[in-house]
């Protein structure tokens, strides 16, 4: 038996008054972070030594006492020493000599990436839970909470607020149930090629509603910035952008657990999203070609959301007892699966292949995927190996919240 954690997202059941409560307390915890971080930027400035965790939250003892910060008592003590725990991290991940240099935190701001955690003095009971000085509130959920509930953190997305509950549980790593391994090829008109043939047409989320998107836009630039219907109408576009998120993530998790819980072993191309979806403006010395073509396919692109099916793909199957690997995709598209003939000319157009040798026609999407495959059988790529390389750490040694449980 091996110990994870993983998180349940669900929508809480908020009214005027746990509304209110919770934006004070997401307020205080945001003043703390901005305060802090100032602190130790002007610290750095003149080449002090940074303030960590048990000097800030003798400060935060001193502010919680003085009749300025006095409203800091409206919060749970606990919510904000995690706060200042997120500080600390956020500067020693920016210093860690093993890792790239990262950039320095950076302040918050209202809205964006607010969130706060209870770690403790929360109680969950079926379709409710308990939160210190907010108190009872429920929610939305569409399956059981297993396992032994860590802590609750609290975000805010369009006007709603979600709680993601991170539990702890034991599950059994074994065998996979299934031998059977397969190959995918990530496309644009066609989401995913499956080397059994299968075609998957992706859900189009964003290019579904990019026009009424649009014209929403074009209604909140004629708006006076700050006025009440402005802010009106900015509610309405945060609202679409969610709905999109949420029919991509939907997609998303139920094709990667159908694939998790039929194949053993994925092999997958080793993408460079970043640089794929870069924007091709150029500068002004040398500027950029099919410019307008070029941003149109980062959107596909970016709509698509292949690094987030990826990930989805590595922790499913690692905890099913299976395997996800990358392969260098290179020639892919162009190497028939039959003979291995490889020739630029043997993909006619976008969905059609006939390899120029053995005269084998098929869709040129499953026939990449077969030798996506095909590569990741044989090692026949440099340096192909597993997503993440990973192991299953100790619970105890996991802070982070999991994905979310699909």
């Amino acid at each position: 038996m091996t110990k994870i954690r993983k998180a349940y997202k669900v929508r809480l059941k908020t009214n005027d008054e746990s509304d209110t409560k919770l934006v004070c307390i997401l307020g205080c915890s945001r003043f703390l972070w901005n305060k802090s971080l100032a602190m130790n930027l002007e610290r750095l400035e003149k080449g002090q030594n940074l303030l960590w965790y048990q000097e800030q939250a003798w400060w935060l003892k001193l502010w919680k006492s003085s009749e300025e910060y006095c409203f800091l008592k409206e919060c749970p003590s606990q919510v904000l020493q995690q706060k200042l725990m997120d500080l600390e991290r956020a500067f020693k991940d920016c210093f860690d000599r093993n890792q790239p240099l990262k950039r320095l935190p950076v302040f918050k701001k209202k809205g964006r990436s607010d969130g706060i955690r209870f770690p403790q003095g929360f109680r969950v009971e079926g379709r409710r839970m308990f939160l210190p000085k907010i108190g009872w509130l429920g929610f939305y959920h569409s399956r059981a909470i297993e396992g032994r509930v860590k802590n609750i953190t609290i975000t805010q997305k369009a006007g709603r607020w979600y709680a993601s509950i991170q539990v702890e549980l034991e599950i059994e790593i074994g065998r996979h149930p299934s031998e059977s391994q397969i190959g995918i090829d990530a496309g644009i008109k066609c989401f995913a090629a499956f080397s059994d043939g299968t075609l998957v047409e992706g859900p189009g989320s964003f290019r579904r509603h990019e026009d009424f998107l649009a014209r929403e836009q074009r209604k909140l630039s004629r708006k006076q910035k700050g006025s009440e219907n402005w802010k009106k109408q900015k509610r309405k576009i945060s609202s679409l952008h969610h709905r999109i998120a949420d029919v991509r993530m939907d997609f998303l998790h139920k094709l990667s657990t159908e694939v998790c819980k039929n194949q053993a072993r994925v092999y997958v191309e080793r993408l460079n999203i970043r640089g794929m979806s870069a924007s091709a403006k150029g500068t002004e010395e040398t500027p950029g070609r099919n410019v307008r073509a070029k941003s149109g396919l980062n959107k596909s692109i970016l709509d698509q959301g292949w690094f987030e099916f990826r990930r989805l793909l590595d922790y499913k199957l690692d905890w099913m007892g299976g395997r996800l690997e990358q392969v260098d995709a290179r020639h892919t598209s162009q190497r028939c699966s039959k003979c291995g003939h490889t020739e630029k000319g043997n993909r006619k157009s976008q969905a059609e292949f006939v390899c120029l040798s053995c005269g084998i026609e098929q869709h040129a999407d499953v026939n990449a995927a077969m030798n996506i495959l095909t590569v990741g059988l044989t090692g026949m790529a440099c340096g192909s190996n597993r997503n993440s390389g990973r192991k299953q750490e100790p619970a105890g040694n996991r802070d982070e919240v999991l994905p979310m449980a699909s």
